[in-house]
């Protein structure tokens, strides 16, 4: 399996039209489990120049690029810092994850700058990303019968149960398995099972009390954001806006 640490962006970097403030894995890899087939995707942000938001053609405030490394598929999608911005203070959980994943492998003096900011964007709402990101994930389940989804499901759930309790985006299962007793223990196995092929079947415990625990932990979000420290608002619009400003005149 490819390490997804070890990719080298500099070509990819040296071919953008404009900076790119940083790139880090997400998807299967930064969640803990990955398989042997598995893609790597690749987040960031990108900083475009200000007379592309001044014209009236639209901005390309989204970039894919994909292609192969070792017959490894990878993909690199990047948002303007303005969009990746608005995300973040949308009570977005995934781009927060992208942001504050461990796995970089492009950064920037900005890209540290707004991971010093995103705790203030943290907010009690953000439990309804994760609760919708589960119900979608698990409506797969029922259709596919894939492990992947159903792993993406209790993944979800459990990072916005950590989230709430802890003030902290943690989106690496294995170890929200440690930091959430009421984890349903044979999730370990199926992390396991799922390292032979990205689209496996599904084979583990009878699927209605598979659904049983999905409920619970549906219902311990529900206490645990009813019962959080974190506030209904964020406080970080100011900063935000004068950073996305600054780092926009600075280019870079």
């Amino acid at each position: 399996m490819l390490d997804a640490l070890s990719i080298d962006l500099t070509p990819v970097v040296a071919e953008q039209p404009d900076p790119l403030l940083f790139a880090t894995v997400s998807g299967a890899h930064l969640y803990g489990f990955p398989s042997r087939d598995s893609d790597i995707d690749l987040r960031g942000a990108h900083l475009l120049p200000v007379e592309d938001l001044l014209g009236l053609r639209e901005p390309e405030e989204t970039r894919t690029r994909m292609w192969d490394r070792d017959d490894v598929e990878m993909d690199l999608v990047t948002h303007d810092l303005r969009k990746f911005v608005r995300l973040m203070l949308n009570r977005n959980g995934y781009v927060l994850e992208q942001l504050l994943s461990p796995l970089v492998v492009h950064t920037t003096e900005a890209h540290e700058e707004l991971v010093a900011l995103a705790p203030g964007v943290l907010t009690s709402h953000h439990a309804h990303h994760y609760r919708g990101f589960a119900n979608t994930q698990w409506r797969l389940f029922d259709k596919a019968a894939e492990l992947k989804p159903l792993l993406y499901a209790f993944r979800a759930l459990l990072t916005g149960i950590h989230l709430m309790r802890a003030a902290e985006v943690q989106a690496h299962l294995p170890t929200l398995l440690a930091e959430v007793p009421e984890a349903p223990p044979y999730l370990a196995a199926l992390i396991e099972a799922k390292a032979d092929a990205e689209h496996g079947g599904y084979q583990g415990p009878p699927v209605a009390a598979v659904r049983e625990d999905f409920e619970a932990l549906h219902a311990l979000l529900d206490t645990a954001q009813a019962g959080t420290a974190l506030p209904a608002h964020g406080s970080a619009y100011d900063a935000l806006d004068a950073f996305v400003v600054a780092r926009r005149v600075l280019r870079g």
